[in-house]
């Protein structure tokens, strides 16, 4: 059994992606946006650049070599985490069965 709860190959499925984008973009949007109170990033915006960076950092640590291909389709995919991550967010502030169902 691993001993660690996220693994890169975990990183490099859209559950994993998506999960850590989901968290970072939750403990951080709040700081940023104080850091930054002229200028607000959408946060999914925000969330896609988050998960662009997972994507691309999971990538390198697993031994892939970086390209414009490699950034491209970490790009590409960032879209589809971010939109994941939104619909944990989602979920976890209207759970299945709640009184909005």
């Amino acid at each position: 059994m691993q001993s660690q709860l996220f693994t890169w190959q975990a990183l490099l499925s859209i559950g994993g992606a998506s999960l850590l984008t989901f968290y970072i973009v939750q403990y951080t949007k709040a700081l940023l946006d104080k850091l930054l109170p002229r200028r607000r990033i959408p946060t999914d915006l925000y969330a896609v650049a988050v998960a662009w960076c997972i994507l691309l950092a999971a990538q390198l640590a697993t031994g892939t070599s970086v390209d414009w291909r490699t950034c491209f389709l970490a790009f590409a995919n960032a879209f589809l985490v971010a939109a994941a991550a939104g619909q944990i967010q989602a979920k976890s502030l209207h759970p299945p069965g709640g009184k909005d169902t």
